[in-house]
């Protein structure tokens, strides 16, 4: 079986942290179960384009359970974890083509890895995967009956691909499922973030100024947290708004420009490109922390940071110094500019992963079922199946919900009855 990991002896390691997370993951769990009598996947090559973690492991577990050839590559250069690529390949026989760290022209060759195995569905975390097919592979687009996307960034992307009908398969924007953002962007970000942020500085977030780039739900929940953290939050927007709800939430809603010469810490999570620039760089008071949990590293300009610099060094792990021309200031940017999340964390808990990938798996199976009925367009997870998710979810945490009456039913789906 061909591969690509850094040390398949971290297989025993990687099975063990995957065991752990599964015991947070009871939805996938229930899918799999399903999965396994069912086989709505059997023959199906699924390429998927993920960050290669212990959950997106459960999830690869899951798909195989229900008939599908499963291919694996990395979203990320930076989001992989080594010990769980081995243990997909030694333990499950699912060849992954994942290396953390690796570089650009490796990471693509392992996207190219997974093409070669002719999918019939990619899944994908930022559309890399379906983009290189559509402009390098368009040979293969004859094998795609349909595919998912996992992120913002990915679905902003695609959506710029069908409105120039550029797009040759349908896509369904596992995204934008309510079960997906409201809890994985919002819950999972939020946390998983602030994790990054102190694994990779060890510094104290109370008392301090915190910037928050963007108020999508991943803003929101890097925002709150930070709060919780007993920080002091800014948040920027070009969204008027998302700039009044931030504002209705309790936080100071300001210009980069004017958050740049206050803030202690400061994140990206807009999927936009050089949301800090290096007028914003320079405005910084020494000793400011940088970094980005959106998926791409160009919400920050960082070829110009290095311009505008005399002297760059690695402090400590994930930690990156710059000392500024100008203002002799010393700027410090969390993995490259990298989802910090992941690259100096774990990303999102398994528990909230659970909902989001059981969006990928039952996406999946829509897919097969309605083969060749599908939009050529970007669309939603079906409400039946977001729903479906949310109720196995409060099963799994043991509560229950109120049902209509009849007659609750038939008055609001009425216009007689008035007061």
């Amino acid at each position: 079986m061909r591969h690509d990991v850094k040390d398949p002896d971290l297989a025993g390691k990687g099975d063990d942290r995957i065991q752990w997370a599964a015991k947070s993951m009871p939805v996938l769990e229930m899918i799999k179960k399903r999965f396994h009598k069912e086989k709505p996947l059997k023959g199906v090559r699924l390429g998927l384009c993920l960050h290669v973690t212990t959950e997106t492991a459960s999830l690869c577990r899951t798909l195989k359970e229900g008939g599908a050839e499963v291919y694996l590559c990395a979203s990320n250069p930076l989001s992989t974890q080594d010990d769980v690529a081995a243990a997909l390949v030694k333990t499950d026989d699912i060849p992954v083509f994942a290396i953390k760290a690796e570089d650009h022209e490796t990471y693509y060759k392992h996207i190219y890895s997974v093409l070669e195995a002719k999918p019939n569905i990619t899944m994908d975390d930022g559309a890399d995967l379906l983009s290189t097919l559509h402009s390098e592979k368009p040979e293969l687009l004859s094998e795609v009956i349909g595919g998912t996307e996992e992120t913002t960034t990915g679905v902003i992307r695609l959506k710029a691909m069908a409105r120039d009908k550029a797009l040759k398969y349908p896509v369904i924007a596992v995204n934008d499922a309510m079960t997906k953002h409201f809890f994985d962007n919002r819950y999972g970000t939020g946390q998983s973030t602030i994790d990054g942020i102190i694994r990779s500085t060890n510094r104290l977030l109370a008392g301090s100024v915190f910037v928050v780039a963007g108020y999508g739900w991943c803003g929101r929940g890097v925002a709150k947290r930070a709060d919780g953290m007993g920080a002091r939050v800014i948040v920027t927007e070009i969204d008027p708004l998302k700039a009044l709800e931030a504002i209705m939430d309790g936080f100071e809603v300001m210009p980069m420009a004017e958050a740049a010469p206050i803030g202690d810490f400061f994140v990206t999570v807009t999927g936009d490109i050089n949301v800090i620039r290096v007028e914003h760089f320079e405005l910084m008071k020494s000793g400011a922390i940088v970094c980005n949990s959106g998926h791409f590293n160009v919400e920050l300009d960082l070829p110009s940071l290095a311009k505008a610099s005399s002297h760059r060094r690695h402090i400590r792990e994930y930690v990156e110094e710059f000392t500024l021309k100008s203002t002799k200031n010393l700027v410090y940017v969390l993995a490259e500019g990298r989802l910090i999340n992941l690259a100096a964390a774990e990303g999102h808990p398994s528990s909230v992963m659970d909902m989001s990938f059981a969006n990928q798996a039952l996406a999946a199976e829509h897919v097969v079922k309605h083969k060749g009925k599908l939009p050529l367009e970007v669309f939603p997870v079906p409400e039946k199946i977001d729903m479906e998710i949310a109720k196995l979810k409060l099963k799994s945490m043991g509560f229950k919900i109120d049902t209509l009456t009849k007659e609750q039913e038939k008055y609001l789906a009425s216009w007689q009855s008035g007061t």
